[in-house]
């Protein structure tokens, strides 16, 4: 099994998404009130502070805060709706340095994108943060391999109506912008094979989240095969990526009204910290499977701190594997 593990090329670099925790003082964004004149100038000089913490730490991996661009797609705001413009040596420069770490930048809009929407006006928003998304990537010169993270979004009870809408309207998006979606399995709607269609039809890639196919699964799709049908649907010069997450177990005490209340965890939501074996088993059987090499984005409430404690987890539980983690 050692044997196996080292002979096997298959890489896999561990990120992280939008705050840092580990180090004081780092912002991911200007999120001052539209009052304040906030401005994707500011969070672009956040951004550089953060890659500089990335260098120190090694992390070559990171998801930039959905809001970078402040109110930029506002509709009753358009005083913030050219900062892209506004930014553009300051997009390109930034873009270098990513370059030049060698670090993967990617972005994941809020809940409210939701092509499959029936209502055309959420719809049409949902296009334009999305061609905002791309655009703000595109001005950093980066390349396909940053990606815009997106979910099927809510389809009711009807499942297949809601898909066809996703496929419709997704097609119909510019290239520049359809070029960088990549689709992700809900925790309890559109599955694996949910997501899968849509590939079918749109090309879309599809981000498996561990997590997610252990809450919603019901082709009792084994995770490695879940991951293997999933990487296959990238395109050969694209390194994929995935989600992995550990669920909360703790409980938590909430205060209302000067009561104590208990609030029993729930199997979808994110733990702080990872589960470090469980995590080491996936990598293991994706080393020992010779699946081709990947990205992990880890969506722990600790950020990077969950990410370098987990590091120094495979460090002394699988030494062997940190061959192939970075």
């Amino acid at each position: 099994m050692v044997d196996q593990l080292m002979a096997n090329g298959t890489r896999v670099r561990l990120g992280f998404p939008v705050k840092v925790l580990g180090a004081s003082g780092l912002r991911s964004h200007d999120s001052r009130r539209w009052q304040n004149k906030p401005h994707l100038s500011v969070s672009l000089v956040y951004l550089r502070d953060i890659f500089l913490y990335l260098a120190r730490k090694e992390i070559r991996f990171y998801r930039m805060a959905g809001q970078l661009a402040p109110y930029l797609t506002h509709p009753d705001l358009p005083s913030f709706h050219n900062q892209i413009e506004e930014c553009s040596t300051e997009l390109a420069a930034i873009g270098d340095m990513a370059r030049q770490q060698r670090v993967r930048l990617t972005l994941h809009p809020g809940f409210y994108v939701r092509l499959s929407h029936p209502d055309p006006a959420l719809v049409s928003r949902s296009s334009l943060e999305l061609a905002a998304a791309a655009s703000l990537l595109d001005g950093m010169g980066l390349d396909a391999s940053s990606v815009v993270v997106i979910h099927v979004g809510g389809g009711g009870e009807d499942v297949p109506a809601a898909l066809d809408r996703f496929a419709r309207t997704a097609n119909l998006l510019p290239e520049h912008v359809r070029k960088r979606l990549v689709l992700e399995n809900g925790d309890r709607q559109f599955g694996l094979r949910d997501v899968l269609w849509a590939h079918r039809r749109t090309g879309i890639p599809v981000v498996l989240d561990t997590l997610h196919h252990r809450c919603h699964n019901p082709d009792a799709i084994p995770q490695l095969d879940a991951l293997k049908i999933a990487l296959a649907t990238w395109p050969g010069d694209v390194r994929p990526k995935i989600h992995v997450s550990s669920p909360r177990t703790a409980v938590r005490t909430l205060f209302r009204d000067g009561k104590a209340r208990l609030q029993m965890p729930l199997p979808h939501q994110h733990s702080d910290f990872l589960h470090p074996f469980e995590v080491i088993e996936l990598l293991q059987a994706a080393v020992s499977a010779r699946l081709r090499s990947f990205d992990v984005m880890l969506e722990a409430k600790a950020k990077d701190v969950a990410l370098l404690r987990l590091r120094e987890q495979i460090g002394k539980y699988a030494p062997r594997l940190m061959g192939h983690v970075h």
